[in-house]
C-alpha cells in the first residue's frame, strides 16, 4: 500500500483570476527561474551570476521584499518559495518590469539594471528541504507568515520544532533566521518556540533591536496595510549556533 508521507499543506494556492499578462509570465518566464527537487544547489551556475551568499525567503507573498532585496544586493543569490500562484506572478512582473496591462515583448527578460540572482520554488518549502545541503544558506526570511490564530490550528504554524531543525541544518553557523509578524498570537508563539530551540540564539539586546525595521529592510504592501490598521510588526533575528 502506498503511503503519502508528504506534509499536508494548509492555505490557498490560487486567488482571484490572474490576468493574461501575468499568466503569460507564469507560462513563459517562470521556467527560466524555477528550481526543483533535483536541482544541484552546490552548482556554481545555480544563479545566472556569481554570488557571495545565498538567502531563502519562505512565503514571499507578492514578492516585494524578495525583489527589493535581490535588486539591492546583486552579488547575493535569493531563493524564493511561494505556493500562491498570484504572488509568484506578481514577483515575475516586478523583476521583469512588465505591468499587468502592458503588451508583452517577444522575448521576456529581466528589467534594466537587474541581475539574474533570483530562483523560484513554487511549492511547499518543506518538500525542498531534503534536497538542500547542510550549511548552505546565509539567511532565511520568514516574513508575516499565516498566524493560524485559533488554538486548534496551532500545529499549522510554520515556526515549530521540526521546521526549525531543518532550517538550522541548511543554515551556515552564524547564519540568520529573520521572522517578522504583526500578530500578537504569532509573536508570543514564535518567542516561545525559539526559546525552546537550542539551535538558535536571539540577537536582540534591547527593544529597539526587534521593534523597529532592520537597516536592510524592504517594506511590503502587507506591512503598510498592517501599520495603517494599527498593527505594529516585530522583527526577530536569530543566529544559528
Amino acid at each position: 500500500m502506498f503511503i503519502d508521507d508528504r506534509p499536508h499543506f494548509f492555505g490557498r494556492r490560487k486567488g482571484r483570476v490572474i490576468r493574461k499578462t501575468k499568466t503569460t509570465l507564469l507560462e513563459t518566464f517562470l521556467p527560466t527561474l524555477k528550481i526543483d527537487a533535483q536541482t544541484d544547489f552546490t552548482a556554481p551556475d545555480l544563479f545566472g551570476v556569481p554570488v557571495k551568499q545565498v538567502c531563502l525567503e519562505i512565503g514571499f507573498g507578492n514578492g516585494e521584499h524578495l525583489a527589493g532585496q535581490a535588486k539591492n544586493n546583486p552579488d547575493v543569490g535569493y531563493i524564493g518559495a511561494e505556493v500562491f500562484q498570484n504572488g509568484v506572478a506578481n514577483l515575475l512582473s516586478l523583476i521583469t518590469g512588465i505591468k499587468v496591462t502592458a503588451d508583452l515583448p517577444e522575448t521576456i527578460t529581466l528589467e534594466k539594471g537587474r541581475v539574474d540572482n533570483i530562483r523560484v520554488w513554487d511549492n511547499d518549502i518543506r518538500l525542498l528541504f531534503k534536497s538542500m545541503p547542510d550549511n548552505f544558506l546565509d539567511k532565511v526570511y520568514l516574513l508575516f507568515p499565516d498566524p493560524w490564530p485559533k488554538k486548534r490550528h496551532a500545529s499549522r504554524r510554520f515556526v515549530n520544532q521540526d521546521n526549525l531543525k531543518e532550517l538550522a541544518r541548511i543554515l551556515k553557523p552564524g547564519g540568520i533566521l529573520r521572522i517578522a509578524t504583526d500578530h500578537k498570537v504569532y509573536k508570543s508563539w514564535t518567542l516561545h518556540q525559539m526559546h525552546d530551540c537550542p539551535l538558535f540564539r536571539w540577537t536582540a539586546t534591547c527593544g529597539n533591536d526587534w521593534k523597529h525595521e532592520p537597516q536592510d529592510w524592504v517594506q511590503t504592501k502587507y506591512q503598510r496595510k498592517a501599520l495603517k490598521e494599527g498593527r505594529r510588526p516585530v522583527f526577530l533575528d536569530y543566529e544559528k549556533l
